[in-house]
């Protein structure tokens, strides 16, 4: 894989924002900005609302349930908290609100639906994890616990990075708010440090180490501000990790596609390692666990060992089925490239057999002859 320079990386990175800007006539969209103040205000009444479900309280920490959990319970036993229930719909409402813009205002380039369906399949994956009765059992049965972070992580993370958010912002933004506010954001120091393929995936990967072997982890059962809080990391880490590995959005950094399946895998490893040695574990890692009171289900311990199987199982799964969707990805890449590269060398020749019959005609003095293509059609009657 060919190496980049800072510089040319820098380079790169804009001239894909400066592609997609040109995918944006100024003509089409309004630059008044009284005229898309309702947008922005949706946004950050979205933004802010989607960020505060994070602080949101937490049912059950601390108690424990009296039945055990059924699969009814845990697909049906829906508790509405009224800020992650807002949050998620305020991003839904913006997402089709922001779709029908630029559908309306580009009827020839579309947002493509299945990205609307990624979007709202991530979305569907929070509520899952957050509302859903898997909420009530997380700080009872911790491979429940294990199922919420799997579905932040590997589930609602990936499939918002595939709705590719960022383009959608940029193309219903105003010419002014994408030069004031989003470009600068796009190509701050900060952000460009954030993506970095090696930090994001370590920041995903500590995330998940620090979390599970300190304190944070017991804390967050007990007090649930921090569990929010922990979630959030969970899901802006994993953002910050899917980023570069869907390379559907504009971004600081770029990796061809056998350094994404590389990322991937390794990512794997990482999760296949911890989850042994959470499986490994011959005590009660957290001592939350251990001190619920429930008459039912497994043990602490054998409950801590099915997380882990779960972690080890359904983790390595979900990565193998991305990293194989970026094989996909490269193998289409490829013979998109091969057929543009067919296509260019068949027009070529084209004219180069043109360019010699002309040539063999004036050599052989036959005017009428130069004046006709290979498959006898009127030429152009230029000389070359």
């Amino acid at each position: 894989m060919r190496v980049r320079t800072p510089r040319q990386t820098r380079l790169a990175s804009r001239r894909g924002t400066m592609r997609l800007m040109r995918m944006l006539p100024r003509s089409s969209l309004p630059s008044d900005p009284f005229r898309v103040r309702p947008a922005i205000v949706l946004g950050i009444v979205s933004a802010t609302a989607a960020a505060a479900f994070f602080v949101s309280p937490v049912a059950a920490h601390g108690v424990a349930p009296t039945e055990p959990p059924t699969l009814q319970d845990l697909l049906l036993g829906w508790t509405f908290e009224p800020l992650p229930t807002l949050g998620i719909l305020a991003a839904l409402a913006w997402w089709t609100w922001a779709v029908r813009r630029v559908n309306a205002l580009h009827p020839s380039n579309r947002v493509p639906g299945r990205r609307t369906a990624a979007f709202v399949g991530g979305m569907l994956a929070i509520a899952f994890a957050l509302l859903s009765g898997i909420d009530q059992y997380d700080t009872t049965l911790f491979s429940i616990h294990m199922v919420q972070h799997v579905l932040l992580t590997l589930v609602a993370a990936p499939l918002i990075a595939l709705s590719a958010p960022v383009t959608l912002i940029l193309r219903v933004a105003a010419p002014a708010t994408r030069k004031r506010w989003i470009l600068p954001v796009l190509h701050s120091r900060v952000l460009r440090f954030l993506a970095f393929p090696v930090v994001a995936w370590v920041l995903f990967a500590g995330a998940m180490w620090v979390s599970h072997f300190s304190p944070l982890f017991d804390a967050a059962l007990e007090n649930p501000l921090i569990h929010d809080f922990e979630h959030a990391i969970y899901l802006v880490t994993a953002l910050l990790f899917w980023w570069p590995a869907v390379a559907l959005d504009p971004a600081p950094w770029r990796m061809s596609h056998p350094a994404r399946a590389l990322y991937v895998f390794l990512q794997m490893t990482q999760n296949t390692f911890l989850s042994v040695v959470i499986l490994n574990a011959q005590t009660v890692l957290y001592p939350h666990y251990a001190t619920v009171q429930r008459s039912w289900g497994p043990t602490p311990l054998e409950d801590q060992q099915i997380a882990a199987a779960f972690m080890w199982v359904v983790g390595d799964m979900l990565f193998l089925a991305a990293s194989f969707a970026i094989l996909v990805g490269w193998s289409r890449a490829e013979t998109e490239a091969t057929e543009r590269t067919d296509r260019r060398a068949a027009e070529e020749m084209a004219a180069i057999r043109v360019r010699e019959a002309r040539l063999a005609a004036r050599l052989g003095h036959d005017p009428a002859a130069a004046d006709r293509a290979p498959d006898g059609q009127p030429g152009t009657g230029v000389s070359r």
